[in-house]
């Protein structure tokens, strides 16, 4: 088992003094740099910028103990390079569950920076369960980590009694392996450890940058701490409904996938790709893509990995993943050739040669399991499985099946809050028409659930992730003109490709 003390810092803060200040929002608000010390250092990382710099914020394990153990959070910083400009701080939130704020920082800091002409310094933390943040294991054998497992795809039939077992074997190991640290992994906590995060840094407001399940915890804090927010850019927002949360999410890529597949058909079509066009018109792409995907279902084809085949599931999961961006296209058209090929042997994508990292898949399990109740009758799974493989055949019922969450131990300690119109008018969201993630749908209801404190930018993209991603320039510019400025649109916008 994961000993959480051995990770955690375990000096407690003093006493009532603390409890004030984590519990009483009226107390932070009148002394908002009341937060724990952060000792910056310099941090560069390849290919990040070079005056990058990080720390370790200290945080309860529990908010409702906050003098009781603690855990360590990596912290990561780029200063504004124009002083005479800065006007804050801008946090950007990772998505995942079980993405790295360190690891993002890094990748978009110098251009985020660029963008913004210095008027921020920006920061970013690693989740609880996240890289250089406290983690913990779930004691997960190797095959019950692999991606193609750990999203559950029902078997060749359409049953799922394997997933049954499946799920009901990985619950019972992190209930078993995770403790306490597992089970503190929640949207919640990410929430409070990042309003932590802006008390340490002495800011009565923050302005924020999430993306993917970043805007979810954005959204919700935008929601539970109205007052310190400033200027918040919600980027690929899923369906908040707090009945569902994830299990919606999940629900709601089958829709995104069908949603997306015409671009990689029409891509896939094009003369140009060479040996790597897969039919003569876009629209003989989809038959011949569930054609082939059948077939491996009936005869999987061994791969360059030993042990692993290319099995219909994992040709599926394969797309899933291509989908997020354009440039992953030639990449899947190569292993459908290698595929289809008798002579070749297919070489599968990193993400599906090996297991995820034990403590990888324990953050994201643990977040999707600790935030939300999930159905628990087999029965229903079934049905819906059934149901979903008819109707979104490109993702076989994988959406709508049974997951660990079904047989979690513990129950969410806190209920997900409903966003509301009710807070300033300072959210703008942006949105690609097709991604394959959370698609446009989700985030129409998003928009819908903030009302007028909201704006909506929607790009003719398709892939997940907008600003500074896709190289839209009408998107790209009003994000940045909201960040520098505070101009939103009058009105949502749209954007042609």
């Amino acid at each position: 088992m994961t000993n959480f003390l051995q990770r955690a810092a375990l000096v407690p803060l003093s006493g009532a003094a603390l409890a004030a200040t984590l519990l009483n929002p009226a107390a932070e608000a009148a002394s908002p740099a009341a937060g724990p010390a952060l000792a910056w250092h310099a941090c560069a990382k390849a290919g990040g910028p070079l005056d990058q710099e990080c720390a370790d914020l200290s945080v309860p394990l529990d908010y409702g103990d906050p003098a009781g153990p603690r855990l360590t959070l990596a912290v990561s910083r780029v200063r504004s390079d124009r002083p005479e400009a800065r006007r804050g701080t801008l946090a950007v939130i990772p998505g995942g569950p079980g993405g790295s704020g360190v690891q993002r920082l890094t990748q978009k800091g110098e251009a985020l920076r660029k963008e913004t002409k210095g008027a921020y310094d920006l920061v970013a933390f690693d989740p609880r369960g996240v890289g250089g943040s406290t983690r913990a294991s779930c004691r997960l054998a190797p095959d019950d980590r692999r991606l193609v497992n750990l999203r559950p795809w029902p078997d060749a039939d359409g049953a799922i009694t394997d997933n049954v077992a499946r799920a009901r074997r990985t619950a019972t190991e992190c209930a078993g392996n995770g403790g306490a640290v597992l089970r503190s992994f929640s949207t919640a906590n990410e929430v409070r450890d990042l309003d932590l995060l802006r008390r340490a840094l002495g800011e009565r407001k923050l302005s924020a940058w999430g993306t993917s399940y970043g805007t979810y915890v954005g959204a919700q804090y935008a929601q539970k701490f109205p007052g310190r927010t400033d200027r918040f850019v919600l980027d690929s927002s899923g369906d908040p409904d707090p009945s569902r949360v994830e299990r919606g999410w999940l629900a709601n890529m089958a829709q995104g996938v069908d949603d997306r597949f015409p671009d990689f058909a029409a891509w896939a079509a094009d003369p140009a790709r060479g040996a790597l066009r897969l039919a003569e018109r876009a629209d003989g792409v989809r038959p011949f893509f569930l054609d082939l995907a059948a077939r491996l279902d009936r005869a999987p084809k061994a791969s360059t990995t030993p042990g692993v085949p290319l099995t219909g599931n994992v040709l599926r999961q394969a797309l899933q993943n291509a989908l997020v961006e354009d440039a992953a296209f030639p990449q899947l058209a190569r292993l459908i050739e290698e595929a289809r090929d008798p002579a070749a042997v297919p070489v599968l994508p990193p993400a599906l040669a090996g297991p995820l990292p034990d403590e990888d898949a324990a953050v994201m399990l643990g977040v999707l399991c600790n935030d939300v109740t999930w159905p628990s009758s087999m029965a229903a799974y079934q049905s819906a499985v059934s149901a979903d493989r008819a109707r979104h055949p490109l993702t076989a019922g994988m959406p709508v099946n049974v997951t660990p969450c079904s047989f979690w131990k513990d129950a969410p300690a806190h209920k997900p809050t409903r966003i509301t119109d009710e807070g300033p008018s300072n959210v703008l969201m942006i949105q690609n028409l097709r991604d394959p993630a959370v698609p446009y749908s989700g985030a129409l209801k998003m928009r819908a659930a903030f009302g007028d404190r909201a704006r909506l930018v929607s790009v003719d993209h398709g892939g997940h992730g907008v600003y500074l991603a896709n190289g839209n320039t009408c998107g790209d510019r009003a994000v940045t003109r909201f960040l520098t400025t505070g101009e939103r649109p009058g009105r949502d916008l749209y954007c042609a490709a």
